[in-house]
Order: structure tokens, then sequence, then C-alpha cells
């Protein structure tokens, strides 16, 4: 197996704890439209693109005027109510500080909006090691479909055999495989390890992968130190 050189990672419940405020303010905003939806049913679709979410909840296209409407207020009361008390998951800046010193190249690929994105990617204090992102406006279909993750492995212009995904849903490691990619799966988004069958190795979170990264699917990466992008280089 060909060291891993590169490594795309998922956002939400991967990196910051925000899947349950994305299905709350869903949920809010549907319910301001006059569309009763229950936060179970919607927490379970958190992952895959809003363009695909509100239709398998509602029938309403996303394309539509009144469909256009709810994801706008969506994005507001995610954006106004729920985003400053968003926390990154325990170990995040350690785990990509650590990645980027072994020399492991990181790239974001997320189903988000580009400034919704921008601002969750702060929460993570690590926002230096970043090198890219590719959020919704990269690609035509959302996930599940594989658009966004080959938007980012074809800005890493790597192997397939040396990225792996890092995310936290059934719909990362279908859109990963998709691109021809493995997947690493993590607990923290509240999914279980039968939900994530397909990955090669599923950790807590951060943290966890953290502490055994000796052990893990990136031990062998290269060890040689990066350096530091210059605020102009940075993503956000």
């Amino acid at each position: 197996m060909a060291a891993i050189r590169g490594v795309i990672f998922d956002v939400d419940g991967t990196l910051i704890d925000s899947n349950d405020a994305h299905a709350r303010a869903w949920v809010d905003a549907l319910e301001e439209f006059g569309h009763k939806v229950r936060f179970e049913e919607v927490r379970r679709l958190i992952g895959m693109g809003g363009d695909k979410l509100l239709p398998e909840v509602t029938g309403i296209s996303s394309d539509s005027p009144e469909g256009k409407r709810i994801s706008g207020r969506c994005s507001e009361i995610f954006m106004k109510q729920l985003l400053p008390e968003l926390r990154a998951f325990p170990g995040t800046k350690e785990l990509l500080e650590e990645l980027h010193r072994r020399g492991l190249r990181i790239v974001i690929a997320s189903s988000a909006q580009e400034e919704k994105l921008r601002e969750l990617l702060k929460l993570t204090g690590a926002d230096g090691v970043i090198e890219s992102a590719t959020s919704s406006s990269d690609a035509e279909q959302s996930k599940p479909d594989p658009d966004i993750v080959q938007a980012a492995l074809d800005q890493l212009k790597l192997p397939h055999g040396e990225v792996v995904m890092i995310g936290d849903t059934p719909y990362d490691v279908e859109a990963a495989a998709r691109a021809g990619l493995r997947t690493i799966g993590f607990r923290s988004g509240g999914w279980t390890d039968s939900a994530l069958a397909g990955t090669i190795a599923v950790y807590d979170g951060p943290a966890d992968l953290l502490a055994q990264l000796d052990t893990s699917p990136l031990a062998g990466a290269s060890t040689a130190p990066q350096a530091e992008k210059t605020p102009q280089q940075r993503y956000v």
C-alpha cells in the first residue's frame, strides 16, 4: 500500500461539532414555511447536500422559488443563531497541525456553502495548515455524489492510492468510494460503525486518531516538515 501523502477532510461532524446545529436550522426554517418535520428525520440526512436533503424530507426542489427561500432562511438561522455557539471537536487543531508537520497535504471537501465553510474552518484554529477547500460551489452535485471529493482530489494532484478521505457519515464514504478513494471514519458525527461500513478504519474523532496516529493508515506518511503558509496563501 502506497504511503498517504494527502488527506481530504469533511468538516461538519468530522472537525466541527455542528451536525445537530445544521439539523436544527433546517427544522426551524421549514417550520417557518409551514412544513413540520421531525428533528430525527433531518438529522439522519446531515452530511448530504441541502439540494438533496430538502426534496428528501419535503418533496420541494431546492431550485424552486420556495426551495430557495427555505434554503436561504436555513443558512441565515445557522449563521446568525447557531454558528456562534459551535466548537471544534477536541484534538482537531492538534491533529491537523501534526499531519501537516509530518508532511501530509490537507484539503477540505464539504457540501457546505463557501461562506459557511469559511466560518466553520476558522473554528479549527489551524487554518494555516489547510491547503485549500472545495465547497458546494465547486461541484454540480453534492454528496453523496463524488463531485466535491473529486474537486478536492484534482487540487491535490496526487495518485488516488496516496490520498485518503476522512469523514463522519455514510455520504462521505460513498462520495469517496465513487471518486476512487479510501475513507477513514469518525464516530463523532453520530453514526455507528455499521453505518460507516466500507471505511478502512474508524475512530471516535480527531483526538482518538491523533492518539493512535502511529498505528493508523496514516502512519507511513512522510515526516518531512512543511513550511507554514503566509496569510495570503491560507484558505480562510
